[in-house]
């Protein structure tokens, strides 16, 4: 480099030397070593995975099965059970239009619950409905019958629709042994899948307006009366059923 023999210029190629040096060490320090560039090793287990770093990855394929859901005859037969790896248990049924039919006949709903058979814990349910009255706010219930007037009842979650009447919600609850009981009766029971069992069985599942005003706007009735399918608000502020499983036998 050409360093004029002026004193400031001097000492501005000084700076820039200096600064040159510096960059160089620094290149240099921050280059890995052979001893430090390591690349992870992966080895294969008895079990056919992979092992990587530490972590064990599966390379064979699941195998699945279709399990067994309730004896012939105890089970509707729009219930279609899916594949699966063991131990989950997956089941699928629609739902049909009820109390909408008229203004949507071709809103549906698909109903999927997946289950661990091996755990004790919620079922998995969701809710997802097509063409339906379009923003508006459903109620999900189990009940102990398909049609009205519908038995006992218990409260699952909401469905809210969008624009184009789709929509969909997951819900974590007890779904296959959902029950009702009124503990002053202890002798009540009723038959599950499984044979007799404890209380009133909830194995129907339905879709309500969430209230009666929307119902009444979509439907273009103003006499429709209020139903008790939606907690608070008034006793009969919830609409009429829209959807339903419109089963004799259980869904769930």
């Amino acid at each position: 480099m050409f360093c004029s023999s002026q004193p400031w210029i001097a000492r501005g190629c000084n700076i820039l030397l200096a600064l040159l040096v510096l960059l160089l060490l620094g290149a240099c320090a921050g280059a890995p070593s052979s001893a430090q560039a390591t690349t992870p090793q992966a080895t294969s287990s008895s079990s056919g995975n992979t092992t990587t770093g530490g972590a064990s990855f599966p390379t064979a394929a699941l195998q699945l099965r279709t399990p067994a859901f309730g004896d012939s005859g105890q089970i509707a037969p729009t219930v279609k059970v899916l594949a699966s790896a063991d131990p989950t248990l997956i089941i699928q049924f629609p739902l049909v239009p009820s109390g909408i039919k008229q203004k949507f006949p071709d809103a549906t709903a698909l109903v999927t619950v997946l289950q661990d058979t091996k755990a004790n814990d919620f079922d998995v349910v969701t809710v997802d409905v097509q063409k339906m009255p379009p923003n508006v706010k459903f109620t999900v219930f189990f009940t102990e019958i398909a049609a009205k007037p519908f038995g006992h009842a218990e409260y699952v979650g909401d469905v809210f629709t969008r624009g184009d009447g789709s929509g969909e919600s997951t819900f974590h609850l007890i779904t296959f042994v959902a029950f009702a009981a009124d503990a002053r009766q202890s002798t009540v029971q009723s038959a599950d899948q499984t044979g007799a069992a404890s209380g009133i069985q909830l194995e129907h599942v339905g879709m309500w307006f969430d209230g009666v005003n929307s119902a009444r706007q979509v439907l273009g009735n103003p006499t429709i009366p209020g139903t008790p399918f939606d907690g608070g608000h008034g006793a009969l502020h919830a609409g009429p059923q829209a959807m339903t499983d419109g089963q004799t036998l259980p869904v769930i």
